[in-house]
């Protein structure tokens, strides 16, 4: 239609989103669905985090703020890079925006013009590769496969860059796959972002699963890792997960300060400031105890447990134990070709959840959403007598497959 923008016809609605919509809708009309198609926490907010924003309401710190973060929650991320990623950054290098992905979003609209190219390890998040397309640049996909758990090879890596990359984007523990990695293994990676021939290339590490790992894995983030990549990599991070709050869309970065200033100036013209609520929540988030992260991280590793325990014994599925996050990513190549028990053909992964949806009830994402098929992504972010119901059902829709 000649009357939208080319940039707009070039992106699709998220998938996960749609599929939680879909899900959503089942529900309203009295069908009995388990959803596992959002990626967010069942916990509630803590408290402390909850009673600092009533507190801002109650102080009337109701106003506009500074486009990209009130001085405060600046010093707070400026303090928690340095605490917990061993990273300085003045407060002139941080932006803090409206969730990590319009920190995303500005960075790419930002900087990339017609013909760019972005590297992106693929399964992906489903926003990286359309907000890239947003921008007129071009998604390159560099492909992990299961057998290696889901990590970038950095021969791999290597082989995608090309002349016209500006951007590599890196995102672990990972959605969808829950995969992390060790500090040898993205050494590795970086140091193929320093060999000569790459030294063009912006380093956009999306690290907002860091605090949810298991089986004492330790987290690592790029710039820290290599600390010559310090002066092209945006650190990205933000409140949604580990902190257990999606909707109330807070997220930040810390880069050089010449790029923090450009997304700022993009921002002032898009949203503005964040919620200031939101903000002072977030200053007490990253300043108050953190005691609830190992607490909801044992029942998040329980979960995981039971679900890739569960998936292993559906016939035609073969689910890797993720490292991190809170999403599995099941390969359902068993099932493709088959037919399931109401007769429908199996020609892909989007089939196969489509049926799974409709006969059990059980909605999950398909690979495509996340470029690599034949998947499907499980998020186990929900209570275990619903992932266990849902397992069952998976089961069963698997066994009755012919």
């Amino acid at each position: 239609m000649g009357f939208f923008a080319d940039s707009v016809n070039r992106i699709s609605p998220s998938q996960t989103i749609g599929m939680s919509t879909k899900a959503r809708e089942l529900k309203a009309k009295g069908r009995d669905i388990i959803s596992l198609s959002a990626g967010e926490p069942d916990f509630d907010t803590p408290a402390n985090i909850k009673e600092a924003a009533i507190k801002a309401l109650r102080e009337g710190k109701t106003k506009y703020t500074d486009v990209d973060g009130i001085p405060e929650l600046k010093a707070a991320i400026v303090a928690k890079f340095k605490r917990e990623n061993g990273l300085e950054y003045k407060a002139s290098q941080v932006t803090v925006g409206t969730g990590g992905k319009q920190v995303l979003y500005n960075a790419l609209l930002c900087t990339l013009n017609p013909g760019d190219e972005v590297v992106i390890p693929a399964p992906c998040w489903v926003s990286y590769a359309d907000i890239v397309l947003l921008g007129g640049g071009k998604p390159v996909f560099a492909n992990c496969k299961i057998e290696d758990g889901y990590k970038l090879k950095p021969e791999t890596l290597d082989a995608a860059i090309t002349a016209k990359t500006k951007w590599f984007v890196f995102n672990a523990p990972c959605n969808p796959t829950g995969a992390a990695y060790s500090k040898a293994e993205l050494k590795a990676l970086t140091d193929v972002l320093m060999r000569p021939k790459n030294a063009h290339v912006w380093v956009l590490t999306d690290d907002m699963y860091e605090h949810l790992l298991y089986d004492d894995h330790k987290f690592y983030t790029a710039a820290q890792v290599e600390p010559a990549l310090y002066e092209r990599t945006l650190t990205m991070n933000g409140f949604s997960k580990a902190y257990c709050m999606t909707g109330w869309r807070l997220g930040y970065a810390a880069g050089p300060e010449l790029l923090i200033k450009t997304m700022c100036k993009l921002q002032s013209q898009s949203t503005s400031n964040p919620s200031s609520i939101t903000q002072w929540a977030g200053v007490e988030a990253l300043s108050g105890s953190q005691d609830f992260i190992p607490r909801n991280n044992q029942k998040f590793k329980e979960r995981r447990d039971l679900v890739v325990s569960m998936l292993n014994q559906a016939k035609g599925l073969k689910c890797p134990k993720p490292e991190g996050a809170f999403y599995v990513y099941p390969s359902c190549e068993g099932l493709i070709g088959k037919t399931s028990s109401k007769g429908v053909k199996l020609n892909n992964d989007e089939d196969v959840v489509l049926s799974l949806l409709d006969e059990e009830g059980v909605a999950v994402v398909h690979g495509a959403a996340f470029a690599m098929s034949p998947f499907f992504r499980i998020s186990y972010a929900t209570d275990t007598a619903s992932l266990e119901e849902a397992c069952k059902r998976i089961q069963r829709f698997c066994g009755n497959a012919r």
